[in-house]
């Protein structure tokens, strides 16, 4: 099965985690201090490493050979949880996962030591869907955990978590990327893909990402599906009107003329444009 391009090139380590500085910089200080909290809630708009910076975090907490940048991911703990191999790190979806028997049986599992690594980390992505009594249930064991267990949780939207369970996570606010940092990413992607593309036609692709590496990767998996990797290319594959078609219509309104602002809007409707992003 061949791998999506976010997937295939998701960061393995810190020094490959884009776009997040602050995060990183204080995240590998506590790995290389040993002061790792128990408890972690990392916040921000999807698409920004939420979900491959807890796994790194995770990694890093048990790996064997521990570097710079953090886990090595050659060493057996390491290559175990990368493969979905290990026991001890322990990824569970709110949002299918979010009734209280869940959380129960989460706190329950928790006690117990771990089996293949140093410690038991859980990631819970999406915790904000947790219901009111999995909240609850959950509170309790973050208010106490035991020594052998972290927990990092991801949220979109981290004002619907219990303000009880946010005051005791080391909170990290996850921003959108610039263009510039995506443009450059997505360039280095296609290298590694042999893929020439326009300097424009990233260019435009990382400003549609609008700030998210993710969704700028699958545009551009999607344009390279289609051959040309050209400013036309993208144009036709995302549904981005012409740029002519944009000063026509400005042309349109500045001369008032409704007829022929609606018969730009209607052919573009008829050719299967986009009108959302016509309209930015």
């Amino acid at each position: 099965m061949t791998l999506s391009l976010y997937r295939k090139y998701r960061p393995l380590d810190f020094d490959s985690l884009l776009g997040q500085d602050h995060i990183r910089d204080v995240l590998q200080s506590a790995i290389e201090q040993s002061r790792v909290s128990h408890a972690y809630l990392f916040t921000g708009p999807r698409g920004t490493g939420k979900t491959s910076t807890a796994r790194i975090l995770a990694r890093a907490i048990n790996c064997l050979q521990l570097g710079s940048s953090g886990p090595c991911n050659t060493c057996e703990i390491c290559r175990a949880a990368l493969e979905d191999r290990l026991t001890d790190i322990i990824e569970i979806d709110a949002a299918s996962h979010g009734l209280v028997e869940d959380a129960r049986s989460l706190v329950e599992q928790a006690r117990f030591l771990p089996v293949q690594s140093k410690k038991k980390v859980y990631i819970i992505d999406e915790v904000h869907m947790l219901s009111r009594s999995a909240s609850n249930a959950l509170l309790k064991i973050i208010e106490e955990p035991p020594d052998h267990v972290h927990f990092i949780l991801a949220t979109t939207e981290p004002h619907k978590v219990l303000v009880t369970i946010r005051s005791r996570c080391q909170r990290f606010d996850f921003h959108l990327a610039d263009d510039h940092l995506i443009a450059s990413h997505l360039s280095q992607v296609c290298r590694w893909e042999g893929i020439s593309p326009e300097e424009d036609a990233l260019t435009m692709l990382a400003k549609y990402g609008k700030g998210s590496f993710r969704d700028a990767l699958s545009l551009l998996e999607q344009v390279i599906g289609y051959g040309d990797f050209t400013v036309d290319q993208v144009r036709l594959v995302l549904g981005i009107a012409a740029q002519d078609s944009a000063v026509s219509f400005v042309g349109a309104l500045e001369a008032k003329s409704q007829d022929q602002a609606l018969a730009i809007i209607h052919s573009l409707y008829e050719e299967g444009h986009d009108l959302r992003l016509f309209c930015e």
